[in-house]
């Protein structure tokens, strides 16, 4: 039974991905000022974020969100960077988008949609940018992941759970990116509440597991990790990951108190 389960959600993940259409845009790229200012008002530095203060700003993100739904990015008029910083703060404000929809949730995995263990919150069509419908899973999977190839991404999109990358309280934009994005990866690795990483000891977040495979490039997990955590860590210690925390990340992870089984 576990198999089938397996087998339905990896269906569900892969259609999800291959839903993408190629679309035709002569768009320019957009000002993330809206976005900026919102997350400058509503999330704290270590990326505690006011859920309460985004409804009463509601207006102001849904002209964002209406300015994204305008503009495609395209190899046209974008640069690359443009093009990944339009991305990400896409992901990120409509995340939150579903959120302030629902509130209050527990969890953003609360939000339902779709068959049972097959179709999650991730896959709600809910995002149309330039007459295409994207979810979730399109942005991060169909399009973040494969066209700009960069581990460093995984840091940046937040899923709203507190074991997730913190929301920046900062728009992405393309002059900025690449110092942005060394951040985020420095951040999260050096976060005791979501990575413990001693000369003796690493338990690593399970986000490095679960897409482990976007860091080959780079040279691996371990490289990365001595390239953008606390300190390096010797090829002798093994590396473990901690469990994964899915409340709503309008708390701080160092203050959870995960419950007791």
């Amino acid at each position: 039974m576990k198999n089938i389960l397996l087998i339905l959600v990896c269906i569900g993940f892969f259609s999800a991905c291959n839903s993408v259409k190629d679309v035709q845009s002569t768009s320019k790229p957009i000002t993330h000022e809206l976005w900026d200012t919102l997350v400058k008002t509503h999330v704290s530095d270590a990326g505690v974020v006011d859920y309460e203060g985004f409804i009463e700003d509601k207006t102001k993100l849904q002209n964002y969100l209406d300015l994204l739904s305008s503009s495609h990015p395209n190899d046209d008029n974008w640069t690359k960077d443009e093009q990944l910083a339009y991305w990400l703060n896409a992901y990120n404000a409509f995340t939150v988008k579903l959120i302030v929809d629902k509130y209050p949730v527990s969890s953003i995995k609360d939000i339902k949609s779709g068959i049972p263990f097959v179709n999650t919150v991730w896959d709600i069509k809910f995002i149309e940018i330039e007459g295409a419908e994207y979810d979730l899973n399109n942005i991060e999977h169909g399009i973040i992941r494969p066209k700009f190839k960069n581990p460093r991404i995984h840091f940046a999109a937040n899923c709203a759970a507190i074991s997730c990358p913190r929301l920046r309280n900062e728009a992405y934009t393309a002059d900025k990116l690449n110092d942005q994005l060394d951040d985020q990866a420095r951040y999260f690795l050096r976060n005791k509440g979501k990575n413990m990483i001693t000369s003796e000891e690493v338990k690593l977040s399970k986000i490095l597991k679960w897409y482990g495979g976007d860091f080959d490039e780079y040279g691996g997990v371990r490289k990365f990790i001595n390239d953008y955590g606390p300190h390096p860590v010797a090829s002798s210690v093994e590396i473990k990951y901690l469990d994964y925390f899915w409340p709503l990340n309008n708390q701080d992870v160092n203050n959870y108190q995960a419950p007791k089984e």
